[in-house]
């Protein structure tokens, strides 16, 4: 996939969406899931927040898709997660590029163990 530098992340082009409106593509090492909600398309974090399990794969119901590994559901529109306490699931910002849908991935800001350590111990993990 090709992409177009962009401020506050890359561009890429989409791939195109199976037939239940959804599809996964990885940028940079990472994993992003796309998918329809109202007719506009979303792209995520191709992980769940939880332990990591491969949204793209989970089932899409009433506006949220539900890991397929520990089924934690997570709002398309917000990202809030419906069924527990969790991280929220992290959205892109999804452009026209020529007519093409884009995504503008941003990687996630890097997380010292110190300071992942710190949050564990204040129970923010």
């Amino acid at each position: 996939m090709s992409e177009q530098p962009g401020p506050g992340g890359a561009l890429v082009p989409l791939p195109d969406l199976d037939a239940d409106g959804r599809a996964a593509f990885t940028h940079g090492g990472r994993e992003y899931a796309v998918f329809t909600l109202d007719g506009q398309v979303v792209v995520t974090d191709g992980a769940c927040p939880h332990k990591g399990g491969p949204l793209a794969e989970g089932l899409v119901r009433d506006g949220a898709v539900r890991c397929p590994w520990h089924w934690y559901t997570f709002d398309l529109a917000t990202g809030v997660c419906r069924s527990a306490e969790s991280a929220p699931l992290r959205r892109h910002e999804v452009l026209d590029v020529d007519g093409r849908p884009h995504a503008r991935v941003v990687p996630p800001a890097t997380v010292s163990l110190a300071e992942r350590l710190r949050a564990h111990a204040r129970g923010e993990d």
